[in-house]
């Protein structure tokens, strides 16, 4: 799948010069997936070698498609077909730069007596200097392979060495002459061609800076690994301390939680003691006023008898009033007729 933003016109001019040969739809896509190729060639060579060998299917009789595929395929780490291409295009093209790299396929596969023959080629002396400094650290490392250390130091001892030049082989070519010095047990010497080295290295691609420490018992230390260390612990210890807030909170929280329903739970126990206190208050004030009435009514009971008693008593006096009415009803008949007999002799002494 082309990636989105590639339309193929990014391709260099020479290699579209030969997709002029193709139908303009199939030149098109070829160049995408070249383009593409290209683009992931340093940070994706697996992906970029895919790209490479969809564009050779499309288009296999093209030299520009086929050094595509070869080149991706080294750098992805398949020997075997880079070998296969890289000869491909020596063949289609006469592109003799790319001996270097044939050189060091046949190395990587196990192969140093043929990538010290590809030295030989009668074509290395029309390479250019990058390819012959490139050629000459393949060999050197061939000799090495095959057990011939002195001989790979040997080798690697040329003026180019010592040149004034910002060429990217140079701190390449010194870190190699300092790694044989140093697999030959010259460690002193060792130590000095790969400061040389670091000195040309620009970006630190070598790894030259590292060597010279180790060899001189110096602890490398490389800041921004510190650094990003440091901030990873940082954050994790951050994550730690929030973690921990968290816990602590929680269980403040849970202990709060349990602390206000203990609370509550010492309230309600409390309002209950005090509501059956006060039921039994009031059990015993309405006990006490079952008493009080009861004594009451008793009194009254008491009182009642009593009036029945006094009522009893005055009506018993009534009886002995009613007898004595008896009486005077009784004796007002005598007295009235005494008095009428006292009137009659009255009268009959007036009328005398």
């Amino acid at each position: 799948m082309i990636p989105e933003g590639i339309t193929g016109a990014e391709l260099d001019r020479g290699v579209k010069a030969e997709l002029r040969s193709l139908p303009r739809s199939l030149a098109d896509l070829v160049a995408q997936h070249l383009v593409a190729s290209g683009r992931f060639l340093d940070d994706d060579p697996e992906r970029a070698y895919l790209h490479a060998r969809t564009a050779r299917r499309l288009a296999a009789r093209l030299g520009g498609v086929r050094e595509a595929v070869a080149i991706t395929a080294y750098l992805a780490e398949h020997y075997d077909e880079a070998l296969t291409e890289f000869r491909a295009v020596r063949r289609m093209t006469g592109n003799h730069e790319v001996i270097a790299m044939m050189a060091d396929c046949e190395r990587a596969l196990g192969r140093p007596v043929k990538a010290l023959a590809l030295a030989q080629d009668k074509h290395v002396r029309d390479l250019s200097e990058a390819t012959q400094m490139e050629l000459l650290i393949v060999t050197a490392g061939a000799r090495r392979d095959m057990g011939q250390t002195a001989a790979a130091v040997q080798m690697l001892e040329v003026p180019e060495l010592s040149k004034r030049t910002r060429a990217e082989w140079l701190p390449r070519l010194r870190y190699a002459y300092a790694d044989a010095l140093e697999a030959a047990g010259r460690t002193d010497d060792a130590v000095i061609w790969f400061h040389r080295a670091a000195g040309s290295d620009a970006d630190g691609s070598t790894g030259a800076a590292e060597r010279a420490a180790a060899l001189e018992g110096l602890e490398f230390t490389d800041l921004d690994a510190d650094e990003d260390d440091y901030l990873e612990t940082e954050d994790a210890e951050t994550g730690q301390d929030d973690a921990d807030e968290d816990d602590d909170l929680e269980e403040a929280e849970d202990f709060d939680d349990s602390d206000e329903t203990d609370d509550l739970d010492q309230d309600e126990s409390d309002d209950a003691e005090d509501d059956l206190d006060d039921d039994s208050e009031d059990d015993d004030d309405s006990d006490a006023d079952l008493d009080d009435t009861a004594e009451g009514d008793a009194d009254e009971d008491d009182n009642l008898d009593d009036e029945d008693g006094v009522d009893g008593g005055e009506l018993a006096g009534e009886g002995d009033l009613g007898a004595a009415g008896a009486d005077v009803d009784g004796d007002e008949p005598e007295e009235l007729a005494s008095g009428e007999a006292a009137g009659e002799t009255d009268s009959g002494q007036s009328k005398e």
